[in-house]
Parts: C-alpha cells; sequence; structure tokens
C-alpha cells in the first residue's frame, strides 16, 4: 500500500497543476477577453455557448486550439476570429481546455 501513496499524490498533484494552467489566467494572458467574455456575446461566443455546443465532442479541444491558432469564419455568424499564431500550441490547448470547462 505505501508504494501506492507517492503514485497517487503524483497524479494529483499533476492534476491539479494540469488544471491550473488552463484558467482564466491564460485567456487574459493572450487578450481573449477583448473579444470573448464567459456568459455574455462579446465580439466572439460566450465559452460557456462554446462549451455547450461541443460538451459531447471528444476532440473538441484538439480541434479548437487549432482554431484559435488559425482563426476562422462562420462558426458563430459572420464576425471572424483573427489568427493567433503567436500562441504557442501547448498554450492554445490549455485555453481551449479551460473553455470547454466552463459551465
Amino acid at each position: 500500500m505505501k508504494k501506492f501513496i507517492p503514485l497517487v499524490f503524483t497524479f494529483t498533484m499533476l492534476s491539479i497543476v494540469g488544471s491550473a494552467a488552463a484558467s482564466p489566467e491564460m485567456v487574459r494572458k493572450y487578450n481573449c477577453t477583448a473579444c470573448h467574455a464567459e456568459d455574455k456575446k462579446k465580439y466572439g461566443p460566450p465559452y460557456q455557448q462554446i462549451a455547450l455546443r461541443y460538451a459531447d465532442d471528444a476532440g473538441a479541444a484538439e480541434m479548437l486550439a487549432k482554431k484559435i491558432k488559425a482563426g476562422g469564419a462562420g462558426a458563430w455568424g459572420n464576425t471572424p476570429m483573427p489568427p493567433q499564431p503567436r500562441v504557442p500550441d501547448e498554450d492554445a490547448l490549455a485555453i481551449a481546455r479551460y473553455i470547454l470547462s466552463v459551465k
């Protein structure tokens, strides 16, 4: 049993650290909040609406991360989302996971 304690502790700590990376601070860091909010429409859709649309999509985080980097248009109306190529892949994925977690 003692051998499981460090493993469980390590897994728990990794889970906490992973959750911390996908946070509101990350969307502020890259100024996503200029066009998006958690619960109301600005220029782009609210995070809650995005999370609801993709709730049953297992590949949603990866798809949204690519969309963050490449930009897009048409999925949420006529307002295009400009590409964000300066956002590292890991951060784009963390942002996407955070957005999908907003309820």
